[in-house]
């Protein structure tokens, strides 16, 4: 092999993979906006998300299956549970935290913050997440 043909392999093969990773790129990005519906996104959805990260809601859940595995997966929790459910417990824990032995702390959440976060779980819940957690309990 030549050192001309060796370079123009070099670069037929370069530029193959590069548009080989563009295109798969360009399928992710236009797969990822049709799963998450980001035109349901609206501001109560992204303040129930900003409340999550706040406070650190990952640390003790899980989302989808990234977080911490000490509570209940959250990412199904309207499917799992109902809206009522876990405005319940979010009511609840404003006032004197809940649960028995795992204990989730008093957050002192607002009305506002409560119905933002119920938001952003019923947005999660409508994200398609092809059949993640396979068990429903997360």
């Amino acid at each position: 092999m030549t050192k001309m043909s060796a370079r123009n392999m070099f670069i037929v093969a370069t530029v193959v993979v590069t548009a080989v990773f563009l295109y798969l790129t360009y399928l992710s990005h236009v797969a990822f906006t049709a799963m998450t519906n980001p035109e349901d996104i609206t501001p109560q959805v992204a303040h129930g998300k900003e409340v999550w990260e706040k406070h650190a809601c990952i640390n003790c859940h899980t989302l989808l299956g990234e977080g911490a595995y000490y509570a209940p997966e959250l990412g199904n929790v309207i499917d799992r549970r109902g809206e009522a459910f876990l405005r319940t417990v979010l009511e609840t824990t404003a006032v004197e935290g809940w649960g028995g032995t795992r204990r989730m702390p008093r957050f002192d959440l607002s009305e506002a913050d409560i119905d933002a976060l119920v938001e952003f779980f019923k947005w999660m819940d409508r994200v398609d997440t092809h059949n993640w957690p396979p068990n429903k309990e997360g």
